[in-house]
């Protein structure tokens, strides 16, 4: 392997570390089948706790404490949702094609966990908080809940939730009609205040929460932003807003408005449960200000419940898909012109995920070969130089500039590039960071084994350490998938240091302790990923032992090379260079000596 080589991976590891800190630290990453059935509406009562009407902190008007809360419940074959009559909102969300990491039902929330309600100012001086009011439920069809309020001076809240067949978003309107007789005249606004206490689907809390967050689009802007991810975070927003959401791993709960969300009062925040114990994930909130300067205001809403799957978020046409981190710049074109539509295409054709990984592998490896088919010929011939390495190593000793000017030479003659161990790195750089992002978000990809691996879009535990013990830097268990990948590595490591008379002391050990280093990096990350490296590096080895193997003669390239060592190498000249000489000789000076030229005429 020579320095070039040397260099490129040095290059990968440090920008693979800088990478990830930057996406983590920065926050300025900016991220079906369909079948028809009828949906059906049931309803439940239960009794409520603690009901009331809320006009202020310090007034309120308690109700019958015997108040039953209905329940009314819509479902298609996606989702099902049970509404109370308590605020007249949905209280449990379970998504029916998706379990949690236990196999039990996904539960979004329920009881509480996710409240959307409205503070009205009232003329009094009093406020009315829809959460505590009771609301009258009617089912229109099969898929219409409307929750009705009726509040003072014939003053009311309509909030119709409609949710259509295989959708997992439902169309949200909250009418206030006859609102501007009650309302204070100095403050006509009702403040919508959503917050959700985040709840655990995966196998790691911990993992799950360092990805979690509140997402939002301004309305003129395309692109999204997002709160940290890594601690607690607030923010209120300047411009008109299309929606925010309440990202997971792998699901999300997005408030989106159809008109836009007004700058004033408009703010979010993400907080993390100061237990790291606790089994939620974070609590979010959202605050947003809806005009009242009307005696009838619709608001015309969408409420998304449901997974972050590309393909599904990108056909709300609000661009929710973009919350999907698949990395920025360069790295996020790879994903979405490159490998989404070539895993897609895959999927339709082969269930088994591992299997669609192998293909995915090949089948860029393919599209990567004749382009670099050079650079892989270049590094194949490198090993086959060794010999007159050592021979140049040993003949200029520690003459470091006499051995590079020498090596360049043979170089040349071999018709060997001297970044041919750089430009493999380069050029597979944005693959290589791509797959990064591409395979822990991949919600495909979650619950599907392969292998020893029970899910492909965690981490796969050969080993768990007990009673707690975990390794610095490594964690509490064995990724067999990782170790693969990092023996490989090593191996690949190897076999090119063998073409290398330069790699030896501190460079050659830096060269085996990269991999060592990548172990514990990847040790927590979802095995598809490991494994795709680990399957991309054995291709790697095998084309260049084919390439060197059945490509190159290598007879005819030594002789080759004898045969240009008797040749006196002509270096063409440069137009600067050759311009340069000819105005040295118009001055009278001699281009190779530097000299005034002693035979130009006076």
């Amino acid at each position: 392997m020579e320095k070039n080589s040397v260099i490129g991976y040095v290059l990968i590891f440090f920008l693979f570390i800088g990478f990830y800190f930057f996406s983590k630290q920065n926050q300025e990453e900016l991220t079906n089948q369909k079948v028809n059935t009828e949906d059906t509406v049931e309803t439940k009562s239960a009794t409520a706790d603690n009901a009331q009407i809320s006009y202020s902190d310090s007034q309120t008007l308690a109700l019958d404490s015997n108040l039953t809360e209905m329940i009314t419940t819509l479902r298609n074959d996606l989702l099902e949702i049970d509404f109370s009559n308590i605020g007249g909102i949905p209280k449990k969300v379970t998504l029916a094609k998706y379990q949690r990491y236990d196999s039990s039902a996904l539960v979004l929330f329920d009881n509480g966990q996710t409240k959307l309600g409205y503070t009205i100012p009232l003329a009094n001086g009093t406020s009315i908080n829809t959460l505590n009011t009771s609301f009258e439920a009617q089912i229109i069809g099969d898929s219409q809940v409307v929750m009705t309020a009726n509040l003072l001076n014939n003053a009311r809240i309509i909030q119709t939730y409609t949710l259509s067949p295989n959708s997992y978003k439902v169309d949200y309107k909250v009418n206030f009609e006859g609102i501007k007789d009650i309302i204070s005249p100095n403050n006509r606004y009702a403040i919508l205040d959503w917050s959700s206490e985040l709840q655990g689907q995966e196998k790691t809390v911990k993992d799950e929460r360092a990805v979690s967050t509140v997402y939002y689009s301004y309305a003129q802007d395309e692109d999204v932003d997002y709160l940290s991810e890594t601690s607690d975070d607030e923010e209120k927003l300047q411009a008109n807003v299309k929606w925010v959401a309440f990202k997971q791993k792998f699901f999300n709960q997005s408030l989106i408005s159809n008109t836009q969300f007004s700058e004033q009062g408009t703010q979010i925040e993400v907080k993390t449960p100061e237990n790291e114990t606790a089994t939620y994930v974070k609590n979010v909130k959202a605050q947003f200000f809806i005009p009242l300067e009307q005696n009838s205001v619709l608001e015309d809403m969408d409420l998304y419940y449901g997974p972050n799957h590309y393909p599904t978020l990108k056909e709300e046409g609000v661009g929710l898909q973009k919350m999907i981190p698949l990395g920025w710049g360069i790295f996020g074109w790879v994903n979405k012109g490159l490998v989404i539509p070539i895993f897609n295409w895959l999927n339709q054709y082969f269930t088994n995920y591992g299997l669609i990984i192998i293909l995915l592998t090949f089948i860029i490896k393919l599209a990567l070969f004749f382009p670099m088919f050079k650079v892989y010929k270049s590094t194949a011939k490198m090993k086959l130089l060794k010999p007159e390495l050592d021979e140049i190593k040993t003949r200029t000793g520690d003459d470091m500039a006499k051995a590079q000017q020498e090596q360049m030479k043979l170089y040349k003659q071999a018709g060997v590039s001297p970044l041919g161990g750089c430009l493999p790195q380069l050029v597979q750089m944005p693959i290589l960071f791509a797959m990064f992002r591409f395979f822990p978000s991949s919600i495909e990809l979650r619950q599907k084994s392969f292998l020893w691996a029970e899910d492909l879009s965690s981490y796969d535990s050969v080993f768990d350490f007990p009673n707690g013990f975990e390794i610095p830097f490594y964690g509490d268990h064995v990724s067999l998938f990782t170790l693969l990948m990092t023996a490989v590595t090593i191996i690949y490591t190897y076999i090119n240091s063998q073409s290398s008379a330069q790699m030896v002391g501190p460079m050659k050990t830096m060269m085996y302790i990269m991999p060592i280093m990548f172990l514990g990096f990847f040790n927590n990350y979802a095995a598809a990923l490991s494994f795709y490296y680990f399957l991309s590096t054995c291709i790697t080895i095998l084309l260049n032992f084919i390439i060197r193997k059945f490509v190159i003669d290598e007879d005819k390239l030594h002789k080759q090379i004898q045969e240009n060592k008797k040749k006196k190498i002509v270096t063409k000249k440069s137009g600067l260079q050759k311009r340069l000489e000819d105005m040295a000789k118009k001055r009278g000076i001699d281009p190779k000596s530097g000299k005034p030229n002693k035979n130009k005429k006076k």
